[in-house]
């Protein structure tokens, strides 16, 4: 078996971010008619941030490896303040707005939760994709 190329890679990061975000609106929508709108705005919110941290994450480690291998946008070969700042603010940012929402139970924690829950559930749906498609690279044809 081949090794996959950066493209491959860069696909499935782009493809779980849509399917993290769809996922998180259609849920958003279905607790809105359901539960009501609070329980949507939960929903969205744990969404929203549940692709955030997905993305600060995948830019820290992304900076991080660059970094150790000496290909940084600056060329010294050391990674930027900047991605320690954002990797331990994803964390922060989770725990202040879990705090706030169970403190004030303006929006409903389960709802919330199932939002963050969103990007389990697309990257399950990136690896389905993955295995119904035969790990293709992007742009390739099947063989005829």
């Amino acid at each position: 078996m081949t090794a996959l190329s950066d493209a491959f890679y860069e696909a499935v990061e782009r493809r779980i971010e849509r399917f993290t975000l769809g996922i998180s609106t259609a849920g958003a929508v279905f607790a809105c008619v359901r539960w009501g709108w609070q329980a949507g705005i939960g929903l969205a919110v744990g969404g929203v941030l549940s692709w955030l941290n997905f993305r600060w994450l995948d830019q820290g480690v992304g900076q991080l490896l660059r970094a150790a291998a000496g290909k940084t946008e600056s060329g010294s070969g050391h990674a930027s303040r900047w991605i320690f700042v954002r990797f331990f603010a994803r964390i922060a940012l989770m725990l202040v707005v879990l705090y706030v929402i169970l403190k004030t139970r303006w929006l409903p924690g389960k709802a919330v939760l199932a939002g963050f829950l969103s990007l389990i559930c697309a990257t399950a749906l990136e690896a389905s994709y993955e295995v119904a498609t035969g790990f293709r690279e992007p742009h390739s044809h099947p063989k005829r």
